[in-house]
């Protein structure tokens, strides 16, 4: 008997990024289940719990990635969320989750910068999978 593999859901629009991001998601071990967009996501999330969830963050909107985690945590409030964005690279502005300000209202684990080595993506994976 095999055990269980954990399957993380990956949204970005970016249909390179997200094909990327696939692979090496794969290549860590885990499966994947993919999305274009937000929407997409959230039909995803209606019939299917990911044990984790990897979401950009401007999709069909600026805020779609914190609206999609929202969502999620709202149905499955024990799913870790990692938000990937280039917002920071290309308007300089960060979001900080130990900000009082940021933390109430976004609703991910961690915010990372799109460009993120795959052997930290894949350390911070496993801590909030507890592996």
């Amino acid at each position: 008997m095999g055990l269980k593999k954990e399957t993380i859901l990956l949204v970005d629009d970016d249909m390179d990024y997200l094909f990327q991001l696939k692979v090496t998601i794969e290549n860590f071990g885990y499966n994947t289940i993919t999305a274009g967009s937000q929407k997409e996501a959230e039909m995803v999330i209606e019939t299917k719990k990911p044990d984790l969830a990897i979401l950009d963050l401007m999709m069909e909107n600026e805020d779609s990635g914190f609206i999609l985690s929202y969502k999620i945590k709202k149905k499955y409030p024990d799913v870790p969320i990692i938000i990937i964005t280039a917002v920071t690279a290309e308007t300089g502005y960060s979001f900080e989750l130990d900000m009082k300000e940021d933390n109430p209202w976004i609703k991910s684990d961690i915010i990372m910068d799109k460009g993120i080595r795959s052997d930290r993506l894949e350390k911070e994976i496993s801590k909030l999978l507890q592996k």
